[in-house]
C-alpha cells in the first residue's frame, strides 16, 4: 500500500506509492502511523497524487498516550501503515461516566467522537458557521447526549442557554424524559405556554455599572451622575423620617441656590417652581403652610411679587428654608438592604438633577437630562418589566431561584430574549452573567456550582464595545479570562465571529466550526484561533450542513464529526415557502 519514505519537508513527508494502492477517497484525510523502534509518529495524508502521497505529521503515541506535536521526525527507513482500531480509540475516546457523546467521524464511519466532559466542559467553547450550517441542530445535540447519557447522571449541571429567537424551547421541554432527575426552565420576556416564566431581575441586584449600560451612558462624565442616584434610591427605599429629611435638605439646598442667584425674580420664580413641580415632600409642595406670627401663607403664595419686583414673603419662605438644610445628612451611610422600583429610581434621579454641582455645571446637567429621557423611554415600554421591585433579596437567593422550576432544580435553564431589541437584549444579559459570575465568586468552595453561558447568536452581546473605555472592563472579556478558574465557562455561537470580541475568542480552548465562507469570518478566525491551520481552513469550507470540524484541549487531534439530528428538533428550520404558497390549493382540492 505504501511505498518508500521520498523525503521529510517541513512537517510532512512525501511517501511513494506502494504496489497495491488503494483507491484514493479511501485514502484521503485518513491516519497512518510512522513506526521504527520505539517511534509511532501520528501522520494524516492530506494530498494524493499519482506519484506519490503528502503526509502531515500530528503527534506522536507513546506507550497508551497520544501527545501532540512532534520534536523528532520519523526515520526514512520508518515502516508506513494505517492506524490501528487501538490507537484509533486513543484519538476519538470511549464512552464512560466523565465522557459525552459529540458524533460520529466522517473519516471512520463506524467510530464515535466522545470526549471527557472535563475536557470540553471545563473550558470556554465556541461554535461558529453559517446559517443553515447545523449550529443550532449541532448544539442541541450535543445537550442532548449529555443528557442522554446513562452511564452518567448530570443532576448538578447549570447550562443557561441564551436563546435569540426562541430555537431551543422545542428541544428541550421533554427533557425529564431522559429521567426524573432533569428539568427544563424557559425563562421569556413573553411568556405564552403555561410552564414559560416571565423573566424578572430584582432592582435592587443591579449595580452602578449596570445602570450605566441600562442607560446607555457614553461619557465619563455621567458616572458620577448615575452614581449619586443610586446612592439617593437607596436612601430613599428606607420611607422613615431620616430619609424624608433628606429629601428637604436636597430641595432646601437646591432653593437656595436659585435664591440667592443674580437672575431675576421672575426667573427665580419659575425655578423654584420647577424644582418643587418636580421633587416635593410633604413639607416642601405647592400646599405646604407657612406660618409667620400670626399669620400662615401656603408655599405658593410665598412667592407672589410684589409691586417693588420682589417676593413679598422673602424673610418668611428664607427662613423657613433654612430650618430644613442639614448638612450632616450628606453624610448618611447608605443602606445594606434595600429595594426600590425603576421608578423610584427616576424621583432619585430628579433629585440628583436639582442637587448643588449638578445644576451649575450646563454641560454635566445636559448629560444628566440625557439619562432622565432614557431612563423615561425604559418606562414608557415593556423594557420596565423586566427589572423589577420584588424586596430585598440576596444574590444567592435569586441564583437559587433561577435555577428551581416548580421546586425541582432545573438543569437547563433556556431564558428566550426574541422579542426584544438589541440594545436592550445585551444590557439584559450582561447583567445576568455578571450577576452569575459574582455569585460564582462569592462561594467558599471554589467552582462548587458551574456555570455554563450559553450564548446563541452571540454576535448580538460580546461586542467590541465602549465597556472597557467607560467602565475600566467588558463582563464577557472578564470571564472569558477569569470565569473557568471560579466554575463560569463561556459557549459562543454565531455566524459572525468577526464581530465578536476579539478577548473573548481568544481566550476559547475548544472549537467546533461548521461550514463558513464569509472571506472576513474566515480570515479572522485564522488569525485570531490559535494553532489553526490552514488544513482546518480548507475542511470547514466544504463541510455538509450538521458536519463541523472539532479542535481543541477536548481533542487529541483536529476531528471531522457528523452530528445526528436532534430528537426533538430546535424550532431553526427554513420557512417552507412552497408549502404556504401552495396551502390555497391544498386545501381546495
Amino acid at each position: 500500500m505504501f511505498g518508500k519514505i521520498q523525503f521529510i519537508s517541513d512537517n510532512v513527508a512525501h511517501v511513494l506509492h506502494g504496489e497495491k494502492m488503494i483507491e484514493e477517497h479511501d485514502l484521503m484525510n485518513v491516519h497512518v502511523v510512522f513506526e521504527s523502534m520505539n517511534q509511532r509518529i501520528l501522520g494524516e495524508i492530506t494530498e494524493i497524487n499519482p506519484e506519490y502521497y503528502i503526509i502531515r505529521f500530528l503527534g506522536e503515541f507513546v506507550e497508551s498516550r497520544y501527545l501532540n506535536g512532534v520534536i523528532r521526525k520519523p526515520l526514512l527507513s520508518s515502516k508506513l501503515r494505517l492506524i490501528t482500531p487501538e490507537e484509533l480509540k486513543i484519538l476519538v475516546g470511549s464512552e464512560s461516566d466523565s465522557s459525552f457523546l459529540l458524533g460520529k467521524s466522517a473519516i471512520y464511519t463506524e467510530s464515535n467522537i466522545v470526549p471527557q466532559i472535563n475536557d470540553f466542559f471545563s473550558n470556554h467553547f465556541a461554535i461558529f458557521g453559517n446559517t443553515g450550517s447545523g449550529k443550532s441542530c449541532g448544539v442541541a445535540r450535543i445537550i442532548q447526549n449529555v443528557f442522554q447519557n446513562t452511564k452518567s447522571l448530570s443532576y448538578h449541571a447549570n447550562l443557561f442557554l441564551f436563546d435569540s429567537f426562541g430555537e431551543y424551547k422545542n428541544a428541550f421541554k421533554t427533557i425529564s424524559q431522559f429521567g426524573d432527575h432533569y428539568q427544563y426552565k424557559f425563562i421569556t420576556t413573553n411568556p405564552v405556554d403555561a410552564e414559560d416564566v416571565l423573566l424578572q431581575i430584582p432592582v435592587n441586584l443591579l449595580k452602578m455599572d449596570d445602570w450605566a449600560l441600562l442607560l446607555q451612558a457614553s461619557s465619563h462624565s455621567q458616572l458620577p451622575i448615575i452614581e449619586r442616584t443610586l446612592r439617593l434610591a437607596k436612601i430613599f427605599s428606607q420611607k422613615n423620617a431620616e430619609a424624608e429629611e433628606y429629601k428637604n435638605h436636597l430641595i432646601a439646598k437646591a432653593l437656595l441656590a436659585v435664591l440667592f442667584s443674580n437672575q431675576t425674580t421672575a426667573s427665580k420664580k419659575n425655578e423654584i417652581f420647577t424644582i418643587i413641580e418636580v421633587c416635593h415632600t410633604v413639607d416642601f409642595n405647592f400646599d405646604a403652610r407657612i406660618s409667620g406670627l400670626g399669620y400662615s401663607r401656603s408655599f405658593s403664595e410665598c412667592f407672589e411679587i410684589d409691586s417693588n419686583g420682589y417676593f413679598g414673603e422673602s424673610v418668611l419662605i428664607t427662613d423657613y428654608i433654612l430650618k430644613h438644610v442639614n448638612d450632616d445628612l450628606e453624610e448618611m451611610k447608605e443602606p445594606t438592604e434595600y429595594s426600590f422600583s425603576i421608578l423610584d429610581f427616576e424621583r432619585a434621579l430628579d433629585f440628583t438633577l436639582i442637587s448643588e454641582g449638578f445644576q451649575n455645571n450646563s454641560h454635566v446637567y445636559d448629560d444628566a437630562i440625557i439619562l432622565k429621557v432614557r431612563l423615561a423611554s425604559i418606562l414608557n415600554t415593556k423594557v420596565s418589566n423586566y427589572f423589577v421591585n420584588v424586596g430585598y433579596i440576596k444574590i444567592g437567593d435569586f441564583v437559587q431561584n433561577l435555577i428551581m422550576n416548580r421546586r425541582k432544580k432545573a438543569q437547563i435553564i433556556n431564558i428566550n430574549l426574541e422579542d426584544v431589541d438589541d440594545v436592550y437584549a445585551k444590557v439584559i444579559v450582561k447583567v445576568l452573567c455578571r450577576i452569575l459570575f459574582d455569585f460564582s465568586k462569592s462561594l467558599l468552595d471554589r467552582a462548587s456550582m458551574p456555570f455554563h453561558l450559553i450564548l446563541e447568536e452571540a454576535h448580538r452581546y460580546i461586542q467590541k464595545d465602549s465597556d472597557t473605555f467607560l467602565l475600566g472592563y467588558n463582563i464577557f472579556d472578564r470571564i472569558a479570562k477569569e470565569g473557568r478558574k471560579y466554575g463560569t465557562m463561556l459557549g459562543v455561537i454565531s455566524q459572525r465571529p468577526v464581530e465578536i470580541s476579539d478577548t473573548v475568542i481568544a481566550q476559547m480552548s475548544n472549537f467546533l466550526i461548521f461550514k463558513m465562507t464569509h472571506p472576513k469570518d474566515i480570515k479572522y478566525i485564522e488569525e485570531m484561533i490559535p494553532n489553526i491551520s490552514a488544513d482546518i481552513i480548507a475542511k470547514q469550507k466544504v463541510l455538509q450542513p450538521g458536519t463541523c470540524v472539532a479542535f481543541g484541549s477536548a481533542f487529541k487531534i483536529p476531528m471531522i464529526v457528523k452530528l445526528d439530528l436532534p430528537n426533538p428538533l430546535p424550532y431553526s428550520s427554513n420557512c417552507n415557502v412552497a408549502l404556504v404558497w401552495n396551502a390555497y390549493k391544498n386545501k381546495v382540492s
